[in-house]
């Protein structure tokens, strides 16, 4: 028997002592970066940016690959599937937690496949709303959504996109009515917008910027829970009526299930400085993003609090997906 404790003793050593070399040594070939997306939005801009920081920090190169399609669900289902060895990462944003409202055969379990390493930014996101648009606040525009039921329009980037479900959770939460138009690009709603075609817009900040700016539309509220230096005075939708209603545009990486704690440490750590870097600040800091660069359980509790409250919205408002 002791001779069987002994060995047993030795093998968890062992076992120990692997398992720290692989982290000490990780990484020992090239990374790969699935952004689930096509290349050239704001999710790949960012997803590029922290691959170079990773590379340059690690001495190994961190490389972006694109699997996009079903609204991110190809590209979560390849890394859920993908060997749990620090090799391949996700990139997640809020349509991630959005997901399992509407696709009920992912082939994966958003909360329980996945290792969560680190949420790297969230935008600051607004109402926009036309320039003449009667309502100056969100506490005016509730009041006037209740004195016109169903009479606001809505303009979202397509059925079940976050814009629209964000506007679906303020309406919900106010006991008030809206009409949704969806569109399948940003650019042409805010032309809509600015022409007064449409109401509202629920929508990251850096979306209509340069046309709040230059006075073409107006900010109602910020939807995200946090004031921003870019709006001075603008208070958030959660001050004006609406506690504990937070709708942000978020970015993170997560990896394959199983993944080796001690390199997703690394990894959370390597890209905690990458998004605390002055470069990286200077780069999207004007647009309204904050760099943030969590530890694993923060971007873990955010997932499940998101899947929960999306699922409950879907289900209770009846919204479903284009066909």
């Amino acid at each position: 028997m002791r001779h069987l404790m002994l060995g047993v003793t030795a093998m968890l050593a062992t076992g120990a002592a692997l398992a720290q070399g692989t982290a000490e040594t990780y990484p020992a070939k090239p990374v790969q970066i699935v952004v689930p997306f096509t290349p050239g939005g704001a999710t790949d801009i960012e997803a590029r940016v922290y691959a170079q920081k990773l590379s340059d920090s690690l001495g190994r190169s961190f490389v972006v690959d694109y699997k996009a399609g079903a609204g991110g669900t190809i590209g979560g289902a390849y890394v859920a599937k993908a060997a749990p060895d620090g090799y391949t990462l996700l990139v997640v944003t809020s349509s991630f937690t959005v997901n399992p409202a509407f696709y009920k055969n992912l082939g994966y379990d958003t909360v329980r496949d996945f290792a969560p390493v680190s949420l790297m930014s969230k935008r600051v996101t607004v109402l926009l709303a036309r320039p003449s648009f009667p309502a100056k606040t969100i506490r005016e525009y509730i009041a006037y959504a209740k004195a016109n039921p169903g009479k606001i329009n809505v303009a979202a980037t397509g059925a079940g996109s976050i814009p629209h479900l964000a506007g679906a959770w303020l309406h919900s939460a106010t006991n008030t009515q809206a009409t949704y138009i969806q569109y399948k690009g940003t650019s042409p709603l805010l032309l809509d917008l600015i022409a007064e075609r449409v109401d509202v817009n629920p929508s990251p900040l850096v979306n209509g910027l340069q046309y709040i700016k230059g006075g073409r539309l107006k900010i109602l509220g910020i939807m995200s829970d946090e004031h921003s230096e870019l709006l001075p005075g603008v208070q958030t939708v959660a001050e004006q009526g609406v506690p504990g209603y937070d709708y942000s545009s978020w970015l993170g990486f997560v990896a394959p299930r199983g993944t080796p704690p001690a390199i997703v440490n690394k990894l959370s750590a390597e890209l905690a400085k990458a998004a605390h870097a002055p470069d990286v600040a200077q780069k999207f800091g004007p647009e309204g993003t904050t760099m943030v660069g969590s530890n694993p359980k923060q971007v873990q509790d955010l997932i499940a609090t998101e899947v929960s409250r999306w699922s409950k919205l879907v289900q209770e408002s009846g919204i479903k997906l284009e066909e």
